[in-house]
């Protein structure tokens, strides 16, 4: 449409003045940059839809990311893990399976904001051994919900403009995470699609915002994506088991093996943000820098003519139903 607009307004010897405009400005810059505009737009939606991912700066003010660290600093001093609480975090698979299988910690963290660890952080005792601001691989996974400062990010104007330029219509918030990435232990995560374990019909309903902390840089563990690999389905699925089974979750399937020439990097600065396909395939290398990754993420799917599948680890509850994005 915006197109269609410049070029009847386009006569060939420049941008002619429109006799509604009654103030005194060139419509020759007002036009280039309004073009301009629609065209990065354009641009950034067409390359998502495309790629499986999209990489913007300046989301976020260095002051905005300042204040999300610092608050979570007040989370962690504060902290009080239970004993049977102190579950390893690993995206190995199986690993994963036994460790999210056997915590109901972990399965009913949907509607609360909880703490899962690196590994190696405590010793035979369960004590740190590590300061404890250094031994959490994320937080989650209701920080949208119950913490007003990532609630206020999560639903700002500029995320809610975002999402509307993709063409989400109605989407709801599934979750929220604090990943710390932190230096010298951050975990590896390995290759993986968000709709493994955020499932629903049709595919293609979710999509991850990714907002950096931190500058997320090669050194310290940045994202890195297959481009295009959202349009080749899933290969595996983490679903609940039946009641009173044990684990309380399985998988379908197993992720494929994926060329590692196929992979492309992806870093961001702080205030940055990556959206995440919720099929493409992606991974992040384990940190060995000095240098911490703090990033706060969040999940969203477009609700209209959306099925959420019931098998899904992640269920809202009456507590918590998935709430709007939009305000």
């Amino acid at each position: 449409m915006f197109v269609h607009m410049l070029s009847r307004c386009y006569l060939g010897q420049g941008w002619k003045y429109h006799s509604t405009f009654k103030h005194n400005v060139n419509l020759n810059n007002w036009y280039y940059m309004e073009f301009t505009k629609y065209f990065k737009e354009y641009h950034a939606t067409t390359m998502y839809q495309d790629e499986g991912y999209l990489v913007l700066d300046g989301l976020l003010s260095p002051e905005e990311c300042d204040a999300l660290r610092d608050r979570m600093s007040e989370i962690i001093e504060r902290m009080d893990v239970p004993e049977h609480c102190r579950t390893q975090f690993s995206t190995d698979h199986d690993e994963q399976l036994k460790t999210q299988g056997s915590a109901d910690y972990f399965i009913t963290s949907g509607d609360k904001i909880r703490f899962f660890f690196e590994k190696g952080v405590f010793d035979d005792k369960g004590e740190f051994i590590v300061p404890k601001e250094h031994s959490l691989n994320k937080i989650g996974h209701a920080l949208h919900a119950y913490e007003p400062l990532f609630k206020a990010v999560t639903h700002s104007p500029k995320v809610q403009n975002l999402v509307k330029k993709l063409g989400l219509i109605y989407p709801v918030i599934l979750q929220s995470m604090y990943i710390f990435k932190q230096p010298g232990i951050g975990g590896e995560v390995t290759p993986h699609q968000d709709a493994t374990f955020l499932s629903t019909q049709p595919l293609g309903r979710v999509m991850g915002v990714w907002i950096a902390l931190e500058d997320a840089a090669l050194e310290n563990g940045c994202l890195w994506f297959i481009p295009g690999s959202h349009n080749n389905g899933i290969t595996r699925r983490m679903v609940r088991t039946p009641k009173g089974t044990f684990p309380l979750t399985d998988f379908i399937g197993r992720e494929k093996d994926y060329d590692d020439k196929l992979f492309v990097p992806a870093p961001v600065k702080k205030g940055g943000v990556v959206l995440i396909h919720g099929q493409v395939v992606h991974r992040s290398a384990a940190n060995t820098s000095d240098a911490s990754r703090h990033v706060y993420t969040f999940h969203i799917m477009e609700s209209q003519n959306t099925i959420w599948s019931p098998e899904n680890w992640l269920q809202p509850t009456e507590e918590l139903p998935f709430p709007s994005l939009y305000t």
